[in-house]
């Protein structure tokens, strides 16, 4: 099911670039993961939602989702692929600011209140975004006690998202990722 060297592969091939760089936290790096070259393709989506199913085991939230955009592919990969195991997930999105029309919704989708969600990412570095959909999807009524990014390239994450009550994991560590190139 879950080929973690073909998923390594792939990020090496289209995902991580060598440069100089500024992060959306501010920081300024030598190397840049875009990951939407990872889940915005069908051979690496499958991977990615493979990768996040094998994590969840048997403990199936009632729902899988994170913060738009990033999240959404990771969202709609992991919500598939798990109907299709036989192992039924709803999915969801959250705004980064709430709607100014209709129900004006900063949570969308097929969950209610007491429903329990898992939280995705593709790059954690200091989780702030991360931070801001678990706030909102706990204001809308649901439980997140977890979060599964792609690729951790933060020093602390675990205890970031432990201070709020989640456990973090990734599929990589941004280690594997770069090869211990850049910072």
């Amino acid at each position: 099911m879950y080929n973690r060297e073909r998923l390594l592969e792939l990020i090496h091939q289209h995902a991580i670039r060598f440069g100089d760089f500024t992060l959306a936290s501010g920081q300024k790096a030598t190397y840049y993961l875009d990951c939407r070259q990872l889940t915005l393709d069908g051979e690496a989506a499958n991977l990615i939602a493979d990768g996040i199913i094998h994590a969840i085991g048997d403990q199936l939230p009632d729902a899988v989702g994170g913060m738009a955009i990033g999240a959404d592919p990771i969202t709609a990969a992991v919500i598939t692929r798990a109907w299709q195991l036989g192992k039924p997930i709803k999915g969801f999105i959250v705004r980064k600011e709430a709607k100014g029309h209709g129900t004006g919704q900063q949570v969308e989708g097929p969950v209610t209140t007491g429903q329990t969600a898992l939280m995705v990412e593709d790059v954690i570095t200091t989780g702030g975004s991360s931070l801001k959909a678990i706030a909102h999807a706990r204001e809308h009524g649901l439980t997140v006690e977890r979060l599964i990014a792609i690729v951790d390239r933060g020093e602390h994450s675990a205890e970031v998202f432990a201070e709020v009550g989640v456990k973090f994991e990734a599929l990589f560590h941004v280690s594997e990722v770069t090869d211990g190139k850049g910072t």
